[in-house]
């Protein structure tokens, strides 16, 4: 029974025990208040884990490249989370560090290249020891190795601080005409000059070699001629119909020998010579793209019309002559530029002399134009059934890239044969892709309506989309 009593009060005594615990009582047997509970590992365990998921947070925030600028205002205290000095310095020492890199890479394919070229010696020797024919060498293309000036303008050069990432390369290479290596003995005799002197006078020379493709020509370390008793222009506007003097142009390359020869030539009967009007400018030349005709014969001010007033600012003029095109344009504030060449006349130096711009440069050659500047571009003659339908194509999608969209090429009197215009010359023009605003075909009958020749001249849009 003492047993029973005893484990009862025992049982008693526990689950007081239990309920001050429960409870939160306030003493125990003794009078004190019991120790505070343990706290949960559970918990501790997910404070840990949150600890340690921030700092990998910041951690990859801080080493991922992202920006750390944060806008405050000026009072606010500034917090430095590294040495920036010590950054840039690192910075300083890695980019010192590829330079000389490249440096080195650079200096190792100059010794790679010397190294060549002395095993290639050593083998021509070795092979000559032996008897065996020597193989032909190449020259980049040139029949024979450039020597002289004309190695000098054609090499390619090292960029003084190595390699630019604009570039994409540690060298320089020259512009030059593919065709120019199919004439290597006269492009020699062209670049055959004393450097630092004055220049040959060779301007024949200079205007065969383009017209035989080798374009552009080389760049030469001389000085061109100047005319002798030089005399400055007359001012704008009057200089846009004024013929110049002639001590503005040297006239050794050229059959006539002053302004007033050029001139008559328009007077006079017979004589096959280019542009034989052109400098003529009280005659034909003055009285062009005045009027429509009916015919092929737009004006400026209809074509013009064409577009919303004051948005045909800048164009370009392929084969302008002597730049009257220019000139009436320069009239109604638009500027264009006027290619030409000097054929057996000064053309470049005239339209100059008028306050235009000149542009000496072929058919064949790209226009030095970015995509999509111009407004307008003309050609008169200078496109027709002369050039080869291979080119004629080239150069109207590229009169096609210039043209800003809703841009217009205005074709003037491109002549052809009759049987030609619709079986070789309109699909041309399709395919390129312009829109059609005028179109109009007309027999040229001067030398006889049994040769059916014709011209068709044509307004062209670049569509806006």
């Amino acid at each position: 029974m003492y047993a029973a009593k005893h484990r009862g009060h025992s049982s008693q005594h526990q689950q007081q025990h239990v309920d001050e615990a429960v409870m939160g009582g306030v003493a125990n047997g003794h009078g004190h208040r019991p120790a505070a509970p343990r706290p949960a590992p559970r918990r501790a365990k997910l404070k840990i884990l949150l600890v340690v998921i921030a700092t990998n947070l910041v951690s990859v925030y801080l080493f991922s490249g992202a920006s750390l600028s944060v806008h405050l205002p000026a009072s606010a205290p500034r917090i430095h989370l590294w040495d920036s000095a010590a950054l840039l310095r690192d910075l300083n020492a890695t980019r010192a560090a590829l330079a000389g890199a490249r440096a080195e890479l650079a200096a190792l394919r100059a010794q790679c290249n010397a190294s060549s070229h002395l095993l290639e010696s050593v083998l021509a020797g070795l092979g000559a020891v032996h008897g065996d024919a020597p193989e032909a060498r190449d020259f980049g293309g040139w029949p024979e190795e450039p020597t002289g000036e004309l190695k000098l303008a054609i090499e390619p050069h090292r960029l003084p601080l190595g390699f630019h990432a604009n570039f994409g390369t540690d060298e320089l290479f020259p512009g030059l005409g593919f065709a120019c290596r199919n004439f290597q003995e006269e492009l020699a005799q062209y670049m055959a000059y004393d450097a630092g002197a004055e220049c040959p006078d060779d301007d024949a020379l200079a205007l065969q070699l383009t017209l035989k493709g080798c374009e552009p020509l080389p760049r030469r370390r001389c000085r061109a001629r100047s005319p002798a008793g030089y005399v400055e222009p007359a001012p704008l506007p009057r200089s846009l119909w004024s013929v110049p003097p002639d001590t503005t142009v040297r006239w050794a390359p050229y059959t006539c020998k002053n302004y007033t020869c050029l001139v008559q030539r328009a007077r006079t009967r017979g004589g096959a010579y280019f542009c034989k009007d052109c400098f003529d400018l009280e005659g034909k030349e003055r009285r062009r793209w005045q009027a429509d005709n009916g015919g092929p014969g737009f004006s400026i001010d209809s074509v013009l019309r064409s577009r919303a007033p004051g948005t045909v600012r800048v164009g370009l003029d392929i084969g302008g002559g002597t730049g009257t095109f220019a000139a009436r344009m320069r009239e109604r504030n638009v500027t264009v530029v006027t290619t030409t060449l000097d054929l057996d006349a000064p053309f470049n130096r005239f339209v100059a002399s008028r306050g235009l711009v000149p542009l000496q440069i072929t058919l064949m050659q790209r226009l030095p134009f970015a995509d999509g500047v111009l407004d307008i571009v003309h050609s008169m003659n200078a496109l027709s059934n002369w050039v080869p339908d291979a080119v004629l194509e080239a150069a109207l999608f590229d009169i096609y890239r210039v043209l800003r969209p809703g841009g217009v090429f205005w074709l003037d009197h491109f002549f052809c044969l009759g049987p030609q215009l619709n079986a070789t010359y309109v699909p041309i023009f399709d395919r390129v892709g312009f829109r059609r605003l005028r179109w109009k075909a007309g027999r040229k009958l001067d030398l006889g309506a049994e040769r059916n020749e014709w011209y068709v001249s044509a307004l062209l849009e670049k569509p806006m989309t």
